[in-house]
């Protein structure tokens, strides 16, 4: 009779290797693809930035020079005064700060209303979302044309070629993805808190700055770093309805690869590497907020 259990053991031991050997195994294979996806994305990113403090000579040597030698800043130095680098990196940054503002405060404005008080009835928040459907392409010669030729006819100022006319463009553009992420987030939001404030002599304006708002702050913050980001990255808006004194970090990349002028790489790769610090730095700051804004804010749409 006490062989019966000792098999048992056996047995149960023997399992017990198994599964601990599949673990391993499953557990270097995760490791490796981990590490194969990681270096597939961190790759371009680092030939990028070696690229900006490369010389001439050695950006296009044959093998490639993986880490040059001997550094330089010569680079940065010319995106930045020679080829519109600092005005590029002036007008993304005012454009997208007040570009950012707008369609937040407009935004989470009207995903409140339709939260609240069914503004537009209940399909209204998706028709704000499906105008993101529509490519910019379709609609940039229209534009092109309103701005141009119309708004001097009807307003005396051309917006072609201005700060104004892109941060009203680029707040149209973001209002729809603000607008439909803000009213999910306030629909799961419980209104009871604003009722009470109402209860306590708050207005409904009140209640909106004083509850709603801190309340929805995570998701305020993840709206608002999608429209910095979209503002920021935006080329093809700039591109058609800038000129020179407009001019944004896109195109301003855009123009470093010429036929007259050749491929700038070491300088169209140091601006590129000088546009991102403000992305990473929102993205280091709001971390903690857009997980839990963009979590939050899919409970309900």
């Amino acid at each position: 009779m006490t062989s019966v259990p000792e098999r048992s053991r056996d047995a149960a031991g023997a399992t017990r290797v198994v599964r601990g050997g599949r673990f391993r195994v499953g557990g270097v294979v995760r490791f490796v693809f981990i590490g194969v996806y990681v270096a597939f994305l961190l790759l371009p990113l680092y030939w990028m930035a070696v690229t900006s403090i490369k010389s001439q000579d050695d950006q296009l040597s044959d093998p490639p020079v993986w880490f040059p030698s001997d550094p330089t800043s010569v680079n940065f130095a010319d995106a930045l005064n020679r080829f519109n680098g600092w005005k590029g990196l002036q007008n993304s940054l005012i454009i997208a700060l007040v570009t950012t503002v707008l369609a937040v405060a407009l935004g989470t404005t009207a995903a409140y209303s339709m939260a609240r008080f069914r503004t537009g009835g209940k399909h209204l928040a998706f028709w704000f979302l499906s105008q993101r459907l529509m490519p910019p392409i379709a609609v940039i010669i229209p534009i092109f044309l309103l701005y141009s030729r119309y708004s001097e006819e009807w307003f005396g100022v051309t917006l072609i070629d201005t700060r104004i006319g892109l941060i009203l463009l680029y707040t149209v553009f973001a209002l729809p993805f603000t607008v439909w992420m803000m009213y999910a987030y306030f629909r799961q939001m419980p209104a009871e808190l604003e009722e009470a404030a109402l209860v306590d002599g708050c207005s409904r304006l009140q209640a909106l700055l004083k509850i709603a708002w801190p309340l929805a702050a995570p998701g305020i913050v993840s709206a608002a770093a999608f429209a910095f980001i979209f503002a920021w990255t935006e080329f093809l808006f700039a591109q058609v309805l800038g000129r020179s004194e407009a001019v944004t970090v896109p195109v301003a990349l855009a123009g470093m690869i010429t036929f007259f002028q050749g491929n700038l790489y070491g300088q169209a790769s140091a601006l590129t590497v000088v546009s991102l610090v403000p992305a990473v730095l929102l993205g280091i700051l709001v971390q903690r907020h857009l997980v839990r804004g963009l979590t939050l804010g899919a409970v309900q749409g």
